[in-house]
């Protein structure tokens, strides 16, 4: 086995929480003032305002396509779903933190709704690729959805079997994306926030499956 294969397979397995990187106390330090358009990201929430943590491959195209869903009101990125607290992107990058590169979506409820965005997600990435988006590989690049109530864990999982099926009668194989509960969000540094409103030109990874998601099947 030479060592790039070695390299890899390290950076597509999760790390046990004992041997993962322990990271720091310290969280990263960031404005919290989304670059288009001004919102905190670091404000409390509004009764009307819900939230979801989304994993759909490299986060900068992932967020740009989220932030310009009519009713999301402001977006983050950061690490979810690992065991390093406070990781830095290179730690992440390693593959031994097992945290995933996600989006943290804040959305007004009086507009949208979570089937809503969910489309979005199932329909611009590929949820059946495990450990890997395209070319990006490593555990940091997989399909994950993170919930902060019993009653959106229902709804991922029900759109998840929705969009199975329309996978399936279109040739694809099955889903791999990780659905649970949110146990720590931990912010990405500033450069990461709204990379590519920063940098138009930049890396953009993101591809669907060109299958369209039924939406409304949990309600």
């Amino acid at each position: 086995m030479t060592s790039s294969t070695e390299e890899i397979l390290k950076k597509s397995s999760i790390p046990n929480a004992a041997d993962a990187l322990p990271g720091r106390d310290t969280p990263i330090q960031v404005t919290g003032i989304h670059a288009v358009n001004g919102e905190s990201f670091l404000r409390k929430k509004n009764t009307y305002e819900a939230e979801v943590i989304l994993g759909m491959g490299c986060f900068w195209g992932a967020e740009r396509k989220l932030w310009n869903i009519p009713g999301v009101l402001v977006t983050s990125v950061g690490y979810a779903g690992g065991y390093t607290k406070n990781p830095t992107y290179e730690e992440v990058c390693t593959g031994q933190t097992g945290h995933s590169e996600v989006v943290q979506v804040i959305y007004d409820t009086r507009q949208t709704n979570l089937d809503t965005i969910l489309k979005t997600f199932w329909e611009n990435h590929d949820p059946t690729q495990g450990m890997r988006q395209g070319n990006d590989i490593g555990s940091q690049y997989r399909s994950v959805i993170y919930t902060t109530k019993d009653s959106d864990l229902a709804i991922a999982e029900q759109s998840k079997d929705a969009f199975q099926k329309a996978l399936i009668q279109n040739g694809h194989g099955m889903i791999t994306t990780e659905i649970e509960p949110l146990k720590t969000y931990y912010l990405a540094e500033e450069y990461h926030q709204q990379y590519l409103h920063k940098n138009p030109n930049g890396y953009c990874g993101l591809n669907g499956t060109g299958v369209s998601c039924p939406i409304g099947l949990s309600v």
